[in-house]
């Protein structure tokens, strides 16, 4: 018989209010994350998007509601917690080590327990042009292949659930396909992936779910298919008001 836990999605928030001090970002935010599936985050500047995240991977805690991981009630767990129970959070900027190599960065990041042969062989399987350049100083990486190796960092230590913040930001068409075409192929594999997206016609293209949000409040929960009326709600209210 499977147990409750083994049902539950990878992560879902449920009612949730967090903020910074005394500023509440999120009024009561209700998100589920499913196997298999890419979920994208939408919503203008300032809705809560990027705080979201931050909820989901630990690095805020809730102020009330529920923050639940593989059917666990975690809200009281931090960032490192959560990453060992299968959490991964890219965050925007890239982030890498700009004076180590494309290989040593992979070192590093095995330094949490992954295992660097599944690290080498996620990063260089998916982004063979990793592979080319594994010996190059990370820092003289294009935008696009720093977004490679961050990503491939984190799909490295097998995730249950994966977060990406801004993955298309300030970068060309073609490696933003590149990028999602292996986001798809890590939500294949039965990864919950959450993509906070700025370009809301990408999210709604990549994304089977959507999360229209708009001052700290989920205003659209549903297919992405039919989330076009709630982006212009969501996008156009905040520009008149």
């Amino acid at each position: 018989m499977l147990t409750a836990a083994r049902v539950a999605a990878p992560l879902s928030l449920r009612d949730v209010r967090a903020g910074y001090g005394r500023i509440e970002v999120l009024h009561g935010i209700d998100v589920e994350v499913r196997r298999g599936e890419v979920t994208t985050l939408l919503g203008p500047n300032g809705a809560g998007k990027t705080t979201t995240l931050g909820v989901m991977s630990g690095l805020i805690t809730p102020s009330s509601g529920c923050r639940h991981v593989q059917g666990r009630h975690v809200n009281g767990a931090d960032a490192a917690a959560l990453a060992r129970i299968g959490v991964c959070h890219v965050r925007e900027g890239r982030s890498v080590f700009p004076n180590l190599t494309v290989a040593d960065n992979l070192v590093v990041a095995s330094s949490s327990g992954a295992s660097l042969d599944r690290l080498t062989e996620v990063a260089f399987t998916l982004f063979p042009r990793l592979k080319e350049r594994r010996t190059q100083l990370a820092g003289t990486l294009s935008g696009g292949e720093k977004q490679m190796l961050a990503l491939a960092r984190g799909l490295g230590t097998d995730p249950s659930v994966l977060l990406v913040d801004e993955l298309s930001m300030g970068l060309a068409p073609l490696v933003v396909a590149e990028l999602y075409e292996a986001v798809a192929a890590v939500a294949q594999q039965g990864v919950g992936v959450v993509v906070v997206e700025q370009f809301a016609t990408i999210g709604l293209r990549v994304a089977s779910r959507a999360y229209v949000m708009a001052h700290g409040q989920v205003i659209y929960a549903g297919s992405s298919a039919d989330a076009e009326d709630a982006v212009h709600t969501a996008y156009l209210g905040s520009a008149a008001s």
